[in-house]
């Protein structure tokens, strides 16, 4: 295992946790809707009881998706977690604010009410996707940072990264093409989320509306993220050279990347036939309830080549606006080789992690959930 193998390895790793992250944003796009696809308070407690099961795998696969980063590409984690910290402040926050409101919404003592709580669910349900989807999308578009690592040397104030102005990450939202993303991520999520509700709540009603939120979202997904892929393809990208360090902006650099990584490219081709088949067979047959799979599936190699299109070919995958040659690739910004090194023996235990993932899924799905269900059993 070379340095370089290393590196690339690990990017592959954070990028594949990126994108189990999106597929399970599943839970934030069906709390966006719980109003809207429960029109009663018993179907809204059975929509809630249903991503209850889950939001702790979204939660947990944040965590790690961050403790993977800063381990790997900590130059990366100093730079926009503590430089953006407002921006990833509020994330941190909507979904402390999910974790609080599965806990207490039916909880004796509750002064707020029970449907004060559900309104957090739906705020987490739109900023969750949103917010992350514009960060995320700064990966293309950049930030406003800037590096210097001479001032490790500097006693008084040894910080290598600080942020170009005041805002600490709150400009990425003031980008439209960030806002197109995270719009595009948010959308997908309740394409996602409505999936996911079909196949895992069983009640006529609640499925009906949840085919026509489907059909909807699934168009200004469409738009979305067509508009800003076609953007990133003819605009510029960061490209950084090996040999001398240097960065330099590159007009069509991310279209160059696909089309010299077959490897990459093929995979994401399948996965987009991956997801509009899931979406197109719950739109064709109304019986069909299990497009949450091949969606799903389609959504995390999608989002997988995505992101390894944003740091593999000797890419910046987070340029700088401010100064160019601060940017970010995954030669500047990783850790040791003894520390990559180190960790990728770890690794070796993810599919064992993976297992158990996938058992306690079936466990929990075990059956369709009900409104006898949530009325004879422990509920939330």
């Amino acid at each position: 295992m070379t340095y370089e193998f290393l590196q690339q390895y690990w990017w592959f790793l954070v990028s594949l946790l990126g994108a189990l992250l999106v597929f399970l944003m599943f839970v934030q796009g069906a709390n966006s809707m719980i109003f809207s696809l429960g029109h009663t308070a018993e179907e809204r407690r059975l929509l809630i009881n249903s991503t209850g099961r889950k939001w702790e795998f979204t939660f947990t696969t944040l965590v790690t998706f961050g403790g993977a980063f800063f381990a790997s590409f900590p130059l990366f984690y100093s730079t926009s977690f503590g430089g953006a910290y407002w921006l990833w402040m509020i994330i941190l926050f909507s979904f402390v604010l999910q974790a609080v409101s599965y806990e207490f919404q039916n909880k004796l003592g509750n002064l707020l009410g029970t449907k004060t709580f559900q309104v957090f669910l739906v705020i987490n349900g739109i900023a969750g996707p949103l917010l992350l989807g514009g960060a995320v999308a700064t990966f293309f578009t950049g930030s406003n940072f800037i590096v210097e690592k001479g001032n490790l040397t500097n006693m008084a104030q040894p910080v290598i990264s600080h942020w170009a102005n005041a805002s600490h990450g709150l400009d990425a939202l003031l980008d439209p093409w960030n806002l197109v993303f995270g719009l595009a991520v948010f959308f997908l999520a309740r394409v996602l989320g409505t999936l996911y509700i079909i196949n895992n709540v069983n009640d006529a009603p609640i499925r009906r509306r949840a085919r026509v939120r489907l059909i909807s979202n699934t168009v200004a997904f469409l738009i979305m993220f067509l508009t800003f892929l076609l953007f990133i393809l003819t605009g510029y990208g960061c490209a950084y050279n090996p040999s001398t360090g240097a960065v330099s902006n590159v007009e069509f650099k991310y279209l160059n990347n696909l089309l010299e990584m077959w490897y990459v490219s093929i995979p994401m081709i399948i996965g987009v036939l991956l997801v509009l088949s899931g979406i197109f067979c719950t739109c064709r047959n109304k019986e069909y309830n299990r497009g949450i799979w091949p969606t799903g599936i389609g959504v995390v190699v999608v989002v997988l080549c995505l992101l390894l299109t944003a740091g593999w070919n000797n890419t910046c995958y987070y340029p700088s606006n401010e100064d160019l040659q601060s940017s970010l690739s995954i030669q500047n910004s990783c850790s040791s080789e003894f520390t990559l090194r180190t960790m990728a023996y770890v690794s070796l235990l993810i599919p064992f992690v993976l297992a158990y993932i996938f058992y306690a899924w079936r466990a929990i799905d075990s059956k369709p959930i009900d409104k006898k269900e949530i009325s004879e059993e422990e509920a939330y």
